[in-house]
């Protein structure tokens, strides 16, 4: 399920929907969890996407390239109002990882979505979204006019009427950001690699907007981000071994 809904542009110095570099160790996999396929999209290097995943759909996200972060925020569909909160989640699992079991709270302690599939040690919610300021207070002012996974945000998140007011922290899938015995963030390398999984059923229906993180300047991923797989299967429904259009 594509989103076709109009969007604003984006001026940038990168181009949306740029490619992976050639010869890039690419691995599409398939959705961890078997089901009707019901939706199948590849979201290019750089873009973004969104969907609203029915309740009890589960939505696989594959790491395509390797240590490439899915930057995530997830809404009540039906009343955006109720946003993903990631004190709520934390404090409620006591654990500052996102594992498998790890239910996703809303602001209101409601359940959006439950990790019921995670293939790396552990997931980030701490470390927060690139914007241009940050990016330009790590890397400089050169790269002040880079679009980054704020502008993804509010790019996609405009679709479905959604604004700055509405980002909240978020989700980084497949991003490595230890919490050091200081207590101090760490951005380290990654424990992903191509073809690593993480899935999530909803628990009611749900809004979910991606960026995938425009990490150019970031030696995490090599310089070089890559593309993310995002299928959504019904488990109810009849398993399927037909391959997803790609």
């Amino acid at each position: 399920m594509s989103t076709s809904l109009s969007r604003p542009a984006i001026h940038s110095t990168v181009p949306v929907g740029a490619v992976a570099a050639p010869g890039s160790p690419l691995d599409w996999a398939s959705s961890a969890v078997d089901g009707r396929i019901v939706a199948d999209d590849r979201v290019a290097s750089n873009a973004s996407w969104s969907a609203v995943i029915a309740a009890g759909h589960v939505l696989t996200i594959v790491d395509a390239g390797g240590n490439q972060s899915a930057d995530f925020l997830v809404y009540d569909a039906h009343d955006t109002a109720h946003r993903y909160s990631a004190p709520d989640t934390l404090a409620a699992q006591r654990n500052a990882y996102l594992r498998e079991g790890s239910v996703l709270l809303s602001n209101e302690a409601l359940p959006l979505m439950t990790v019921v599939v995670n293939e790396i040690d552990r997931q980030d919610t701490i470390g927060g979204a690139c914007s241009k300021e940050s990016n330009t207070l790590r890397y400089g002012p050169h790269v002040a006019f880079q679009h980054a996974c704020r502008e993804n945000f509010l790019s996609e998140g405009a679709a479905h009427g959604l604004g700055a007011r509405d980002l909240v922290s978020n989700i980084n899938w497949f991003m490595n950001v230890p919490v050091e015995e200081d207590g101090s963030l760490g951005i380290v390398d990654g424990m992903s690699a191509p073809g690593k999984r993480v899935s999530l059923r909803a628990e009611r229906d749900v809004l979910v907007v991606v960026s995938n993180c425009p990490q150019m300047n970031n030696p995490c991923n090599d310089f070089n981000p890559t593309p993310l797989r995002m299928i959504t299967v019904d488990p109810q429904g009849l398993a399927t071994t037909e391959e997803a259009v790609r």
